[in-house]
């Protein structure tokens, strides 16, 4: 039995005359954590949204645990199994940290609209189960004393755990986070590490977009180099962080304007 979670093949993606991605693959296999990493402009992000159906891809083929999905929205992304973090912090500010992962558990919920309606015995029963495995998660990444915090009250590490409980209470199949530690001081990128190292070591498949390549290269099982659009390397951290290509793309001339 295969124990590949992710795999795309030949993903394209052009914006006008723009061609942002070309032909670009990757292959996760269950428990890693995956890095996409590249210079400014490299693709890693049209890349990464092309994955989670924020964009729709021109070409490629997606599966996911083998079966073929369609990035075509969001919404049904994250039904198939991939649940996102963005860039930019995206959480209710006026719910409560805990408000916020149950909205992120409805994906996996049954009762329906006629449930909620009429608050039946059984919509009020899985509510129940809802909350308490919404403040299982908040407790889990560290922050269980703020449940019933404003998120917009929390500090910038803790919105951002925030954020992965709630990918977490979509009971995903990859955890695809983006740029995670944007913006984080050197005492809030060790808490992360400890938790993404957590989540993998409970059996979880992470893809990271970063751009902290010490973290990346710390973390990671195994990489993807994007530049241009193209994909350039990929193996290990010791194998990529030799690679000519991957070098020249850091270093070189061409990109000292970028």
């Amino acid at each position: 039995m295969s124990n590949v979670v992710l795999k795309v093949q030949a993903a394209s993606k052009r914006f006008g005359g723009v061609q942002a991605l070309s032909d670009v693959g990757i292959t996760i296999e269950q428990g890693q954590v995956y890095g996409l990493i590249g210079p400014n402009g490299a693709g890693k992000t049209t890349f990464f949204n092309v994955i989670t159906g924020l964009y729709v891809p021109d070409g490629g083929s997606f599966e996911l645990g083998g079966v073929p999905y369609k990035p075509a929205a969001v919404h049904l992304v994250a039904k198939a199994g991939i649940a996102r973090t963005f860039q930019n912090i995206r959480l209710f500010p006026e719910m409560t940290a805990l408000e916020n992962v149950m909205v992120g558990r409805h994906v996996r919920t049954g009762s329906g609209l006629l449930g909620a309606v009429f608050r039946t015995p059984g919509f009020k029963a899985e509510e129940k189960a809802i909350e308490a495995r919404a403040r299982e998660l908040l407790e889990y990444v560290g922050i269980g004393k703020h449940a019933d915090f404003r998120a917009r009250t929390l500090s910038y590490g803790d919105q951002r755990r925030l954020e992965i409980a709630r990918a977490l209470a979509t009971d995903p199949k990859l955890i695809a986070l983006d740029e995670p530690a944007a913006g984080m001081n050197q005492t809030e990128k060790v808490v992360l590490r400890e938790l993404i190292d957590r989540i993998r070591k409970d059996g979880r498949t992470i893809l990271l977009i970063e751009h902290d390549v010490k973290l990346v290269m710390g973390l990671c099982d195994r990489v993807t180099v994007l530049d241009y659009g193209k994909q350039i390397a990929e193996g290990t951290p010791a194998e990529v962080q030799k690679n000519e290509k991957v070098i020249e793309a850091y270093l070189g001339a061409g990109h000292a304007a970028h």
